[in-house]
């Protein structure tokens, strides 16, 4: 007798936790996948090492539109994938050209470049009331560097592409059970080695560069449940 009764209060427990199980699943906190549409400044914090020339970098900020999709794995814990791209001008500054008949600080333009970084973060979600949702996150991101235009000065310029680490801040604000509207922070720790061809300058000049560029994504824009 004694089993049966503790069979049948496993199996009203199992039941319960069940039903409420499914329950939190069907609520509008925790439906598994979001989506957003966010309006998004990139601001480079660069920072670089130029071989042969010395100098600095300056690299432009940039304004975008990004998408990203956010997993509930639980009503807390979550992973969003970020997926946007940008195009910064490029240039040194200070550089010593006087090698080369300029002068001894200057700045060098080095074209433009589109940045793909595809990021990926795992993130805690509070909740500070029905509508208000603070989060956290970290992770990392792969920066892919494309269409690469060097500019009218030297002959061709190089990126290497690369693995970076991601931290973000943001919050969700509810609009009502479908929608809602999005900020979001992000810093990106990021740096590529770069190789600058100047042999239309002088014959054999390789300029090499290690570039800190590290941005901040300040993004605003309204997101979807589903």
């Amino acid at each position: 007798m004694k089993k049966i009764v503790l069979a049948v209060m496993a199996i009203a427990l199992f039941s319960t936790n069940t039903a409420n199980a499914q329950e939190d699943n069907q609520t509008n906190d925790f439906k598994k996948w979001q989506v957003r549409l966010r309006g998004v400044a990139v601001a480079p914090d660069e920072d670089a090492s130029v071989g042969i020339i010395g100098g600095n970098a300056e690299i432009s900020t940039s304004f975008i539109p990004e998408v990203d999709f956010t997993y509930f794995f639980t009503k807390n814990i979550a992973a969003e994938l970020i997926l946007g791209t940008t195009k910064h001008d490029v240039n040194t500054t200070g550089s010593d050209i006087s090698a080369i008949g300029g002068p001894t600080k200057a700045d060098v333009d080095l074209g433009s470049v589109y940045l793909l970084p595809p990021t990926l973060t795992l993130q805690y979600h509070f909740y500070a009331g029905d509508y208000f949702k603070p989060y956290v996150g970290a992770g990392i991101n792969y920066t892919i560097f494309y269409g690469v235009d060097e500019g009218d000065v030297v002959k061709d310029v190089e990126y290497d592409n690369a693995l970076g680490y991601a931290f973000q801040l943001g919050f969700d604000l509810k609009l009502n059970d479908k929608f809602f509207i999005n900020a979001d922070v992000k810093k990106l720790f990021l740096t590529t080695d770069v190789t600058v061809d100047g042999s239309n300058l002088a014959p054999g000049l390789e300029i090499p560069a290690e570039v800190d560029i590290n941005p901040w994504l300040v993004g605003f824009g309204v997101g979807m449940k589903f």
